[in-house]
């Protein structure tokens, strides 16, 4: 029987219900120059760091052409959006907090965000996760966004663990392509605002549609049995 010794979470999706604030932001920036930003856009770049979520809404949104604005350029305009709206309101997912609590009361915990850095640290201060986890990797840090394996390899490698003896708790295909990648056991949760296809949902190990269904023997059933469970 496998021992766990680690759980890594998700930010964006998880520990806050961001992914509809990003989706608006991207969507109110495309309506202000009379351009459309759609769901299939946005699942594009969900997970993905800001290098490579900055280049996808270029080339979609043809901005070099239309407004001159190459991947950092509208990658400022989105966080700065973004950030607003994170002071304005910060999205809690319910029962979240209380989860990453809990682990740390048996295993490492720590973090793998593909959110950009002054975004992730304002939220983890935001919500004193700072305090509770022991390490960090966020999209900035590394090369090769979700769906590669890096981020939580690295965030691994700072802990101390390896792979096989962590699960990682996730909302994205691309962030559970990632998961699946390092060789991680996984918790899918997604949120009711963007559903997992059915091929995504048959890499996890087990899927809950909340952040409260989150136990320790959860962790547990998944670090020891690996079980395919359907949502």
């Amino acid at each position: 029987m496998r021992r766990v010794q680690a759980v890594v979470f998700d930010m964006d999706g998880i520990i806050v219900d961001s992914e509809v604030l990003w989706r608006q932001t991207r969507e109110e920036f495309a309506a202000d120059h009379g351009m459309t930003w759609g769901t299939e856009d946005q699942e594009s770049t969900m997970g993905c760091n800001t290098r490579m979520w900055s280049q996808i809404m270029v080339e979609r949104l043809d901005l070099r052409a239309k407004l001159g604005m190459d991947p950092a350029a509208i990658a400022r305009e989105i966080k700065r959006r973004l950030l607003a709206k994170y002071q304005a309101h910060l999205p809690e997912r319910k029962g979240a907090i209380d989860a990453v609590r809990l682990a740390a009361t048996s295993y490492k915990v720590a973090l793998a965000s593909g959110s950009p850095n002054e975004l992730a640290e304002y939220v983890l201060k935001a919500t004193c996760l700072d305090k509770i986890f022991l390490a960090t990797t966020y999209g900035d840090d590394i090369a090769h966004g979700k769906p590669a394996p890096d981020i939580y390899l690295d965030v691994l490698r700072k802990i101390g663990v390896e792979p096989e003896n962590a699960v990682g708790v996730e909302d994205s295909g691309n962030g559970i392509r990632s998961l699946y990648a390092a060789g991680l056991g996984i918790i899918a949760a997604p949120g009711p605002e963007f559903p997992l296809s059915g091929d995504i949902l048959s890499l996890a190990d087990v899927c809950i549609t909340e952040m409260t269904e989150f136990t320790l023997a959860l962790v547990e059933q998944v670090g020891a049995a690996h079980l395919i469970r359907p949502c």
